[in-house]
């Protein structure tokens, strides 16, 4: 991390991101022997959608939407039938992709909330063992201005071109501190700001991250005219929802093709998903609940890894994995150790399965939708100010944007009391906690192989392993609110 590299930050944020710095050596981050066998240490990207749902693609049967792209990464790589989002709204979820951990865990609630300094990102641990680093698009993890110890450039990554939330065509972007006007179809722009990054790194012969997350298909929906036009028999509503997605797939399949022509793609991890599940008018796939919810269809999600080095044939998994594991799989495969980092985890790492190992899950997945509002952030707005104070020669009155409070816990959570929607996943079974004005709670229990739709109660049936499973969540429960409450930070 540059912790020099913006003399515009006040005086409190730049103690914060001076102690970021420190964190990150006193982490003592090493790198081991990669887990690529004899290839370096491949390039990885991660794609992410927003608000795409995981009957959003046609290859999980939607029967109208062009996803001809993902299709066939579906196809010939690794398919994930049983992929989950931390959280069923956006910015925990893209903070569990960061950290491998549960974002109540760092108190990121809800949409708007952000990651705590504390936290080490995987563009830091990467960055330490030699990657270039770079976030293009969606952030909603904190402003993108460069006087923010939450912003992309002072949470490991060496370049940003990115926004504060979703964003539509021909977006306003933040370009390392720095508003730029762009011209084009909104996921276009995103991955044309993305391959400037990776031709560079590529020819400079440097491994790198490029984290490319797309505003779409997030509303208001306005998608291209191009996009638009295979469906112009439907709704102008569904027109421009499933022409968001089309013109995600379409600028995927770009950023396929030129790394194909870079010479690249043979070792290049590319991970496609989604933040969460659909609203209206997208797609859950008849999964049961929507964004917002722990049900499945707010959490499931479609999920594609595509490594031709190392994944040679198409093939699907049934076993729960999610966003948590990004982070344990990434350091697995780059060789990655951070010492010192918070504890526990809630990923774990997906190498077996992307070596085409039959083994089960090592931990259960938890889930927990804290009860709390989200936090407005207007992209276009945020940036237009930042612009015009920019043009001006100042900076934006920081106020609350900046995020310049980002690391401070100031509130003691209670670890008895779990207020909010849980769920806790264990192999084919999900067991969901909700508690009730009495402060009691009811537990329902689902067999997701035989009932996705999650529409027959076991409680009643399997009333041992509801018990248990209930213990195994509360106890997770204790673990997170005492993460919250600042003890995986001793010393710092």
């Amino acid at each position: 991390m540059r912790i020099d590299a913006h003399p515009s930050l006040t005086p409190v944020a730049r103690i914060r991101v001076c102690v970021i710095g420190s964190v990150l050596l006193s982490a003592g981050i090493s790198h081991a022997a990669p887990a690529t066998g004899p290839r370096e240490r491949p390039n990885i990207i991660l794609c992410m959608a927003d608000d795409q749902g995981w009957g959003d693609v046609g290859y999980n049967g939607h029967p109208r939407l062009k996803t001809p792209t993902l299709d066939k990464m579906a196809a010939a790589c690794l398919r994930f039938d049983r992929f989950y989002a931390a959280a069923p709204v956006c910015s925990p979820t893209r903070g569990s992709v960061l950290t491998g951990r549960h974002p109540n865990r760092y108190g990121c609630f809800s949409w708007g909330y952000t990651l705590r300094p504390q936290e080490v990102t995987v563009a830091e641990a990467l960055k330490a063992a030699g990657y270039v680093t770079g976030h293009f698009g969606k952030w909603h993890l904190g402003p993108v201005r460069a006087d923010s110890p939450v912003c992309p450039g002072n949470s490991g990554f060496d370049e940003w071109f990115s926004s504060p939330n979703f964003y539509e065509n021909s977006p306003l972007m933040c370009h390392n501190g720095k508003v730029v006007q762009t011209q084009g179809e909104g996921s276009r722009v995103t991955v044309d700001a993305a391959l400037k990054f990776i031709r560079d790194a590529a020819h400079r012969q440097r491994p790198f991250l490029a984290v490319i997350w797309f505003g779409s298909p997030h509303s208001p929906h306005k998608a291209s005219a191009e996009d638009r036009e295979p469906y112009k028999d439907l709704p102008p509503k569904l027109q421009n929802y499933c022409g968001e997605i089309t013109g995600i797939d379409r600028a995927v399949g770009h950023l396929r093709r030129e790394l194909r022509k870079m010479g690249i793609a043979e070792n290049t991890l590319l991970w496609y998903t989604s933040d969460n599940g659909a609203r209206g008018p997208g797609s859950t796939g008849g999964l049961s609940g929507q964004k917002g919810s722990l049900w499945e269809g707010g959490i499931r999600v479609p999920a594609i890894i595509e490594w031709p080095a190392r994944i040679t044939s198409g093939r699907r998994i049934d076993v729960p994995c999610g966003t948590v594991d990004i982070y344990p799989t990434l350091l697995a495969i780059a060789g990655v150790k951070v010492p010192q980092q918070p504890k526990p985890l809630d990923g774990v790492s997906l190498l077996p399965w992307v070596d085409g190992k039959s083994v089960g899950r090592t931990r259960p997945m938890g889930f927990w939708k804290y009860p709390a509002k989200g936090r407005p952030r207007r992209s276009a707005e945020l940036l237009r100010a930042l612009a015009k104070a920019q043009k001006a020669g100042g900076h934006a009155a920081p106020s609350t944007t900046s995020a310049s409070d980002a690391g401070t816990i100031t509130q003691r959570y209670s670890d008895t009391m779990f207020p909010g929607h849980a769920a806790w996943i264990d192999g084919n079974y999900k067991l969901h906690r909700i508690p009730k004005r009495s402060g009691t709670a009811d537990y329902t229990l689902f067999d997701l192989a035989k009932d996705p739709k999650e529409k027959t109660n076991l409680i009643d049936l399997e009333p041992a392993r509801a018990k248990r499973m209930g213990s195994e969540l509360a106890a997770w429960q204790r673990s997170v609110v005492k993460s919250l409450n600042g003890e995986d930070y001793p010393g710092r």
